[in-house]
């Protein structure tokens, strides 16, 4: 009985212990979608001048921008913008009032990604093509959370930098988020003056329809881990949304000024955080279907399980007892 009672207090001793450690951490971050360690600046290379630094906050000038976070991309990055530019390039072409910016944001790579995004400048001009420099590794979340507020677009697409999506899709998410700003406008009353920028919505790429055809292919373990994965979600930010992690996800000014002024979280759950804020905000969230294939170069591996549960939890904590406040002043 005595050994029965020693047993019990280590669990509950280790539990709070647990508890206070998730506790703390949550309370050290609670803070950090306000820390920015490098300014964003951006350095048109042909002139080795300095292009003012736009903020999300400020009014759009460019139809769309998509936010590229890369780290060590030396090699995927090259072809996958090259395909990006293409299509951008050709659409302008056909619709004069089609403006563009891509903005790479180099996540502390040690390889030659720098070098190459750069080339990318160079070749489309600053005013098509820019580089935000991290300095260090963030994480992805980070990245991207930095090249969204430093954006110009009316509409913000954050993509992956290996080109596993057809960058042909960003139309489908686009048709839906002007289908939702539309009826939202039209709803509200709103004049002709309304844009499609002023409404807060967002739209999630997904793979959810590949998950079948998935799952007969990947090795136990990893279904394992990903059906775990899939309930760690639910319980952080409940239901909705089938495929949370898809690197293909695109955001109505509006709605990235009020999402990536909160978003707390660095590396791989952010994209669960953003779930959990568009349910706080009430920015509808739809999902659309994307082509999507394995690139080999991932960076996500078992031991990134870890960390996105840890992460998971720390939001858990943080958001419900209150200690990572949202902002509305936005």
């Amino acid at each position: 009985m005595e050994f029965l009672c020693l047993i019990v207090t280590f669990a509950v001793t280790l539990m709070l212990g647990f508890f206070l450690v998730i506790f703390v951490e949550a309370y050290r971050r609670r803070n950090n979608h306000q820390h920015i360690e490098v300014p964003a600046i951006f350095e048109d290379p042909n002139s080795l001048t300095q292009v003012p630094c736009p903020h999300v906050v400020d009014p759009a000038s460019k139809y769309i921008s998509l936010i590229i976070p890369a780290y060590n991309e030396e090699h995927r990055l090259p072809g996958a913008l090259e395909e990006t530019m293409i299509y951008l390039q050709h659409r302008a072409s056909k619709d004069p009032s089609f403006s563009y910016e891509v903005v790479i944001v180099d996540d502390g790579s040690v390889d030659g990604t720098k070098r190459v995004a750069f080339e990318f400048v160079r070749k489309y001009t600053v005013d098509k093509v820019r580089v935000i420099l991290l300095g260090r590794n963030h994480g992805k979340g980070e990245a991207i959370r930095k090249g969204m507020l430093h954006s110009r677009g009316e509409l913000l697409l954050m993509l992956d930098a290996d080109g596993a999506t057809k960058i042909t899709d960003l139309e489908k998410l686009e048709n839906q988020i002007r289908a939702v700003a539309k009826k939202d406008g039209d709803s509200s009353g709103s004049d002709s003056s309304f844009r499609m920028s002023d409404t807060p919505v967002v739209v999630f790429g997904s793979r959810a329809h590949l998950e079948e055809k998935a799952l007969a292919t990947r090795k136990w373990y990893r279904n394992f881990l990903m059906k775990g994965f899939h309930l760690v979600v639910l319980l952080a930010a409940g239901p909705g949304i089938r495929d949370t992690q898809c690197g293909f996800k695109m955001f109505t000014r509006a709605a990235a000024r009020k999402l990536f002024s909160n978003v707390r979280l660095k590396r791989w759950c952010f994209d669960v955080e953003l779930v959990f804020l568009c349910k706080w905000f009430r920015i509808p969230i739809s999902e659309i279907s994307v082509i999507w294939s394995e690139i080999p170069g991932s960076k996500v591996n078992l031991l990134s399980i870890p960390n996105m549960v840890w992460e998971l939890l720390l939001m858990s904590v943080g958001y419900r007892i209150g200690v990572w406040r949202i902002s509305n002043s936005t």
